[in-house]
């Protein structure tokens, strides 16, 4: 498979005009990510096709589905192997992007593959109802972006803590999106945000993807987050 063929063909699919320098970096991305992956636990996902589709494919789709906003402050909660967010800032070189994961050894990743894609990246190292305390993080993010992490119930307390008033927090889920949902209302709620939007698409492997769009409208009671033992015994 020719992979930059591919990533363009499909990205030309949902609106989004790839150019030959970041192509380029999408390559690297995955070059570095199978490379990486055998020494530590990235992704289950390391095919050619698999991951130019259910990574960087369905990282980009968000352009499609939604607005964000130029020179936007957004942090990825969870980012794991740098999913959704470094596709995001690979397309969109002006955004402000805060990579926040527990992990030591996947922020020795994202350092390095900052370092090879020459894209300037905040690196935050830390659970995410910790580092909430730390200065200057609270409701103090344009946008919240979080892929795969958790059920929405308990992903939503640990992430709209991070958006300011007239943010957005960005959810990607599977098929079980709408129970998720449904399941969340009483912490959307309760943590000062309403729903936006809800979109669906489906990636050409077939599986069904939904995209929820959450504004903050007010802000989140400061006893929010709780402790991460509480959020998972007693989710909201």
């Amino acid at each position: 498979m020719n992979k930059n063929f591919y990533l363009k063909e499909r990205a030309e699919e949902i609106e989004i005009t790839l150019n030959d320098k970041q192509l380029e970096k999408f390559s690297q991305y995955f070059e570095l990510l199978v490379m990486w992956n055998e020494k530590i636990n990235l992704t289950a996902i390391t095919k050619i096709g698999d991951v130019m589709e259910k990574h960087f494919i369905d990282s980009m789709a968000v352009f499609h589905l939604t607005e964000i906003k130029q020179f936007s402050k957004i942090i990825d909660v969870g980012t794991g192997a740098g999913f959704p967010a470094v596709p995001m800032k690979i397309i969109r070189e002006d955004i402000d992007l805060s990579l926040l994961d527990a992990l030591q050894k996947r922020m020795e990743f994202l350092k390095e593959l900052s370092k090879q894609l020459e894209l300037p990246m905040e690196m935050i190292h830390g659970r995410a109802e910790e580092v909430i305390k730390h200065k200057g993080m609270r409701e103090s993010f344009d946008y919240a972006v979080s892929r795969a992490v958790a059920k929405l119930n308990i992903i939503t307390e640990y992430v709209l803590p991070y958006v300011r008033v007239g943010g957005q927090f960005i959810a990607w889920k599977g098929p079980s999106g709408n129970e998720e949902l449904e399941e969340s209302k009483r912490a959307i709620a309760l943590l000062g945000a309403e729903i936006s939007t809800q979109k669906y698409y489906e990636l050409r492997s077939g599986e069904k993807r939904m995209l929820i769009v959450m504004e903050k409208v007010r802000q989140t009671p400061i006893s929010y987050p709780r402790k991460n033992s509480i959020i998972k015994s007693k989710p909201l």
